[in-house]
């Protein structure tokens, strides 16, 4: 016995519990489900997402003012009836508005290819803007064809084929609830298979699961029948039960329903109230939980057995109470929407709305299609935009350089330095010191420097004509004595300086004034220089005497 035991086993024990461990993780792990909502702005989607969630609705999502994120998420554990076993783990996204920002985002959180056959898109439509209806779907369901074709690659075209035979066959194999208890398998393993009824599922190559869902439908009969705009927004068109009004939004509830069954979607009308949007949750939940189309089976093979939905819908459709309407995708039909109100063509309005998506957006406008019919059922009675100021063509820099440049040449006083030429121009305004006056216009300067230079030359002529006559000038000096020299000593030289005089003599100007200032620094320094070269002589006469004395 001991022999025939091998001496090690096959496999280390650990990797055999590491393959045991991953094989229960993956029987157990729970699948992911994707709710995307798109709409624009107040139009009620963080309450539908504190529904779909059962959260309460938090303090900023009332908030009017407050300011979206890029791209807003969150996320639930979604649990069986009994609430014993999480059957799914559920997040929601939602896109504040259609611009390229924030829906470009989408394909990096949520790639078609994987997230495709578990993603919901619920296009939320709001009733105090009916008038933009059409508008919206159009812009949210090409950017769902366009997100659901991601990059055309192989695998992702077979997971589009899969998910729309998935969605065809829901289409086709729906049944109404009724009272009598159904087997929940006995329309999914019949054979028989319904053809599709024109203009549905004309679009949505994908197979998406989408519900349009129009919020506040409590608004639409808000107030007594009066004629203007109100609290509601509806503008000039006639409101409260009956009448104008009525009929119209019975036209509006045909259109949608019309351009719904071309997509496979189905369409809810909301209020806040929980009831109704627990019924909202409930289809939802229906939708993301659809069992994949069976496959073909051979001749003489046996059926598989039927995948069941685990939340199943109970809820029968309703398109007569008004704040809770319910059109499931697969009941509706072109028929059943002529019934609501008769004169309304639904092949008109597909063919309308085909026109639209495939007309350019500049040619819009040119041509018959459903947002033209849409806007003569509904006006536009939205807030416009403020006209835009008329083009103001600028001139172009150069010739408006030129222009001033030939009107500056023609003025005289375009050179700033004509002031200094004029000396009875008078100070300009603004100007406040000795700028301001006159007293320093070029050619009053011109002619003080010349007076200057004059007194220059009478300054070197008396230099000459003291050397001349040194010896007399030496002998008057002597003859003074020592009184004399201490006379000239103690005295200081009389200079007739401004700062001496206590004001300008009358009937001078300041020009004078300045002259004689300038010219009496000239005299003062010929004096100065006369009386050093008489000094510094006179001991060379007295040395020279003196030798001559000697000499004798």
């Amino acid at each position: 016995m001991e022999g025939s035991r091998p001496a090690t086993p096959d496999a280390p024990p650990e990797n055999l519990w590491s393959s045991i461990l991953d094989s229960v993780s993956s029987s157990r792990s729970i699948p992911s489900k994707q709710v995307l909502l798109l709409g624009p702005s107040s139009s009620g989607k963080s309450v539908l997402a504190s529904a779909l969630l059962q959260k309460p609705v938090s303090e900023e999502s009332k908030d009017e003012t407050r300011s979206d994120f890029a791209l807003g998420y969150d996320w639930a554990d979604i649990r069986d009836d009994g609430d014993e076993d999480t059957l799914a783990r559920l997040s929601v996204y939602t896109v504040p508005s259609d611009a390229i920002a924030y829906t470009s985002l989408m394909p990096h959180f949520l790639p078609p290819r994987v997230s495709l056959p578990h993603t919901l898109v619920m296009i939320v439509l709001d009733w105090t803007r009916p008038w933009t209806f059409v508008d919206n779907l159009q812009t949210w369901l090409r950017w769902v064809e366009i997100w659901a074709k991601g990059d055309g690659s192989r695998d992702l075209e077979i997971v589009r084929e899969e998910n729309h035979e998935r969605l065809q066959h829901h289409l086709q194999h729906y049944t109404e609830p009724s009272v009598d208890a159904v087997p929940a398998t006995s329309n999914i393993s019949s054979n028989t298979v319904l053809p599709l009824g024109p203009g549905t599922l004309t679009h949505n190559s994908a197979g998406v699961p989408i519900i349009v869902v129009c919020t506040k439908s409590d608004l639409i009969d808000e107030g007594n029948d009066l004629v203007g705009p109100s609290n509601s927004g509806m503008g000039g068109m006639v409101k409260g039960k009956g009448g104008e009004w009525e009929e119209r939004t019975d036209g509006v509830m045909q259109v949608l329903r019309t351009i719904c069954l071309k997509y496979g979607a189905s369409l809810f009308y909301t209020t806040q109230q929980p009831s109704i949007l627990q019924v909202l949750r409930q289809y939802a939940l229906h939708l993301l939980f659809i069992p994949p189309a069976p496959s073909l089976m051979a001749p003489g093979s046996e059926a598989p057995t039927p995948l069941r939905n685990p939340f199943v819908f109970h809820y029968k459709p309703n398109t007569l109470d008004r704040d809770r309407i319910v059109v499931p995708a697969g009941w509706d039909s072109w028929g059943k929407i002529g019934v609501l109100r008769e004169g309304f063509e639904a092949k008109v309005w597909g063919e309308a709305w085909e026109a639209d998506l495939d007309a350019d957006v500049s040619e819009s406008e040119d041509h018959s299609g459903a947002k033209k019919l849409y806007k003569m059922l509904v006006p536009d009675q939205g807030a416009k935009p403020p006209p835009l100021p008329p083009f103001n063509a600028p001139m172009a820099e150069q010739a408006f350089l030129a222009k001033h440049y030939d009107e500056n040449a023609k003025k005289p006083d375009r050179d700033p330095r004509g002031a200094f030429r004029n000396p009875t121009d008078t100070a300009a305004a603004g100007i406040v010191g000795p700028l301001g006056s006159s007293s320093f216009n070029l050619p009053n300067v011109e002619r003080a420097l010349s007076e200057m230079e004059a007194g220059m030359g009478m300054a070197s002529s008396l230099n000459a004509s003291t050397t001349a006559d040194g010896a007399r000038r030496l002998s008057q000096r002597g003859a003074t004595g020592a009184s004399g020299a201490t006379t000239h000593v103690g005295r200081p030289p009389s200079s007739p300086t401004i700062g001496t005089s206590p004001g300008p003599p009358g009937g001078q100007t300041q020009h004078e004034v300045l002259q004689n200032f300038f010219q009496s620094l000239l005299s003062s320094r010929d004096r100065g220089g006369a009386t050093a070269t008489a000094r510094s002589t006179g001991p060379r006469t007295n040395d020279n005497t003196s030798g001559t004395d000697d000499t004798s």
